[in-house]
């Protein structure tokens, strides 16, 4: 009996309980027992079973679950044996004092409200263990403390309340604690978006050092996350943890499903003819040297519901992708037009995550996506002297490349813009100049500052960063009727835009954008002319032509910016 395939259940008791869906992963307990790690950072993407995970350490060993071995009988844990052929881990069930937090809700538009979230959680873990101010196991100052632990509390008490709970539950007990902690990172990618990252930065180093540097009271302390923050902004000092990443062979099968699992499963539920089509839309995550990993998400919900959909892009979570996307620069659009064409590219990748370099450094935006699950590894080089790694990256699947799809159109949706759009895309194919120009200027009055990339972008570099949007939207719009391209040699240069038709019917478009100079061009409609004289000067139509495109079946067409004003024209056909 498999269990019934239900979503959102992350407690592993009640998994058990109620027989819900679970591929048995409790040789995650076994393995992170035996490697004796005193703190342990494991980085995956969302959706991975890092919350089950954490669940299922809390009810196999936390006192409040004393008694209940019942709910791991027949489960990797509990028949490990050891040389011996005795049971190895059944003693060790319900026998720790447990401290389980999660940052996933800790998400605030100002530090302030973060630190209060924080806070109210803490204070809440307090009042579930308010037997510890009966009797005289706390001093009447401690029970002074005690009572201070609450919302609006304050930062230096906050960052230091887990350490002093970790040492009255053990002297309570008299036995060290084991602290968990998940989503760690959750309210550290708000503070980037919200623009508090160095408040924030700042209550972390007090909060992780207090909690797990320097706990006397700590036995080992497991923390999970999506990414693996530089250690420098948050971990730093902390030379007791043991960070595992995608990249690590620990604890590698212990995340995600497996295909063999996947497989399996399908098979019992009678869908064993889906293999390759579900291979195809869920599978491409891989955890050390373990290829063919499955998001348990996506794979429980076409279970569940028979169809192929990109369930676990749809999960939420991702605002931050989108930002850096549609304010970055030309070469990361650029990039994202290959990847939604289903080519690959080659970047360097550092899987330490530092969020002050993601606004100008592109590596460190494709190194967050790769730690995201976005980016998949096709292949790892090592070239020059320092022996770099070079790792060929593409999209992970078929429902992130939908995802991503879904994300561009989304730059542009909108009643009223979604509208304008729609009406431009049909100008553009009818190749109506005078409502090309109108819907244009409208469009971009209303999107333009969803591009910019700070409070004082530049006049030439943010109409670069609009434009490349519009390409991608173009090709999420156009990918039946047209493959869409930019920036690639043509002739003697490398054009903007390129439109080549799959079939007979269409025309082909070539696009030429242009800032307008005020030293050179009088007007915008002089930086027209330049856009199209470029057209042809540069021969862009060769590569077209080459291809059996006959020239009157080619528009060139020039687009000329000045700040959000934009005026097109057109030569061909």
């Amino acid at each position: 009996m498999l269990g019934i395939p239900a979503l959102g259940y992350q407690n592993y008791e009640e998994i058990v309980t109620k027989n819900i869906f679970y591929i048995d992963k409790t040789n995650f307990i076994t393995e992170w027992w035996e490697r004796m790690d005193k703190v342990t950072l494991i980085t995956r993407p969302r959706r991975f079973g890092k919350t089950l995970n954490l669940s299922t350490v809390e009810c196999f060993f936390s006192d409040k679950y004393a008694g209940r071995g019942d709910l791991f009988e027949g489960k990797a844990v509990w028949e490990a044996k050891d040389a011996g052929g005795a049971y190895k881990y059944r003693h060790l069930q319900g026998t720790f004092p447990v401290i389980f937090l999660s940052f996933a809700s800790i998400k605030a538009s100002t530090y302030r409200k973060m630190e209060y979230k924080i806070a109210e959680m803490i204070a809440k873990l307090y009042e579930r263990h308010n037997y510890l101010l009966e009797g005289t196991l706390l001093s009447p100052s401690e029970k002074d403390y005690y009572r201070k632990i609450c919302a609006g509390a304050g930062d230096e008490i906050t960052a230091g309340a887990v350490n002093s709970m970790a040492g009255f539950m053990s002297r309570r007990y008299g036995k060290k604690v084991i602290i968990l902690l998940d989503e760690y990172d959750a309210p550290m990618q708000e503070a980037w978006l919200s623009g508090y990252w160095d408040e924030a930065v700042r209550f972390f180093r007090n909060f992780f050092e207090a909690t797990f540097k320097t706990n006397d009271y700590a036995d080992r302390s497991i923390i999970t996350g999506i990414t693996r923050i530089s250690k420098e902004s948050v971990f730093s000092g902390m030379n007791n943890l043991e960070v595992v990443t995608a990249a690590s062979e620990a604890y590698a099968e212990c995340f995600g499903f497996s295909e063999r699992e996947v497989f399996a499963v399908l098979d019992a539920v009678g869908l064993g003819g889906e293999k390759q089509k579900v291979k195809e839309w869920y599978d491409g995550f891989t955890f050390g040297s373990h290829s063919d990993i499955y998001n348990p998400w996506s794979i429980t919900s076409f279970m569940k519901n028979g169809k192929y959909e990109p369930y676990w892009s749809n999960t939420g979570g991702n605002s931050l992708v989108n930002s850096l996307i549609q304010k970055g620069n030309a070469e990361i659009k650029q990039t994202m037009e290959d990847l939604l064409a289903g080519r690959s590219f080659d970047a360097e990748i550092d899987e330490q995550i530092i969020f002050s370099q993601l606004a100008g450094n592109v590596n460190a935006i494709w190194s967050l996506l790769l730690a995201t699950g976005y980016l998949r590894i096709e292949s790892l080089r090592y070239e020059g002297r320092f022996r770099r790694a070079v790792y060929t990256l593409r999209l992970t699947n078929m429902e992130v490349e939908m995802m991503f799809s879904d994300m561009v159109s989304g730059w542009f949706s909108g009643d009223a813009v979604q509208t304008l759009y729609n009406d431009f895309i049909k100008a553009l194919l009818a190749d109506d100049i005078k409502a090309m120009n109108r819907y244009m200027n409208r469009v971009a009055l209303a999107t333009f500052s969803s591009f910019d990339s700070g409070s004082k972008p530049s006049e030439y570099t943010e109409p670069e960063r609009f434009y490349h949007g519009f390409v991608l939207g173009l090709m999420v719009d156009l990918a039946d009727r047209y493959a869409v391209t930019s920036n690639r040699e043509s002739g003697f240069g490398r054009y903007d835009v390129m439109l080549e038709p799959l079939g007979d019917s269409d025309d082909a478009i070539i696009i030429e954008f242009k800032v307008h100079d005020p030293d050179d061009e009088d007007s915008l409609g002089d930086t027209v002319q330049a856009a199209l004289a470029q057209i042809e000067e540069k021969r862009y139509s060769a590569a077209l032509e080459s291809k059996g495109i006959a020239p009157g079946r080619i528009r060139w067409y020039g687009f000329a910016f000045r700040g959000k004003e934009c005026q097109i024209g057109k030569r061909g056909v």
